[in-house]
């Protein structure tokens, strides 16, 4: 599964821009275990580049395992790269993610108890200078990493669970182990580019695009019990929403299908 190498990326913009559109189409599923590439003039007249910016792509490509080349039969998808992501559906997430915690492996990267950053406190509507516990962790699926999770969780909350719970119990089980009772979330989902410290986590090139989900945990009284930051790889996770077609008239509508499939939807 692990289709994006930490190789890094070809030097110079356009080779960059090759690499990735090429590398999204091999991630998506549009280019396909064994596909062949189109010939170096083809993709140089395609992408309005050199031959020489599309061989500095290329090769990028091999370094990453994502293609094969060889001399008389050209370039083609290598096999290896040819594995589903995790699909999560956005209706029914929460469950979903209880779930792939007890079916993924967990590493924890570091395990600290401080001040609250501002942000955090803001969001999580704490008092200033309130302490939290502060984890990341990565998780892997079949050995290969595909998110990068920090988390933020009240230390007289944290308290209730040691660091190796941490690393080996999904925290949803750990903060209802200690007496939470959750009863809302608030998550945003956006895309940013990999840092050197996540990059080396999660086996990625410095550069490559994340998914970022942001969530807010709250607990029956409002209060925030977690705050989540994470970071996914889109060719290992991604999120799903069927949507049903609702209304009438000028009025008929796109909503969220909670809880049904995308057959159910369609």
């Amino acid at each position: 599964m692990d289709s994006i190498a930490a190789t890094p990326l070809p030097e110079g913009a356009k080779a960059r821009r090759v690499y990735l559109a090429l590398r999204d189409q091999i991630a998506d599923g549009r280019l396909g275990d064994g596909d062949s590439l189109p010939g170096e003039q083809q993709l140089a007249q395609s992408f309005g580049v050199s031959r020489v910016t599309v061989r500095r792509a290329l090769q990028a490509l091999v370094e990453a395992g994502l293609v094969v080349r060889r001399a008389g039969s050209g370039t083609r998808v290598s096999a290896a790269v040819q594995s589903r992501p995790m699909a999560m559906d956005f209706t029914t997430l929460m469950p979903q993610l209880v779930e792939m915690g007890q079916s993924t492996a967990a590493r924890l990267l570091s395990f600290a108890y401080g001040e609250a950053p501002d942000f955090i406190a803001r969001a999580m509507r704490l008092p200033a200078g309130e302490e939290v516990q502060i984890a990341t962790r990565v998780r892997s699926a079949d050995g290969t990493p595909f998110s990068h999770l920090t988390t933020y969780v009240p230390a007289g909350i944290a308290q209730n669970y040691s660091e190796n719970d941490l690393a080996t119990t999904p925290l949803f089980k750990l903060l209802e182990r200690s007496g939470v009772r959750i009863d809302a979330a608030h998550q945003s989902v956006s895309a940013t580019l990999a840092g050197p410290d996540v990059a080396e986590a999660l086996n990625v090139a410095v550069g490559s695009a994340l998914l970022s989900l942001k969530r807010v945990v709250r607990d029956e009284t409002g209060a925030g019990v977690e705050y989540l930051s994470g970071l996914y790889r889109p060719d290992m996770f991604r999120l799903e929403m069927p949507l049903a077609r609702v209304g009438t008239g000028p009025a008929r509508h796109w909503e969220p299908a909670i809880g049904r499939t995308e057959e159910d939807a369609s």
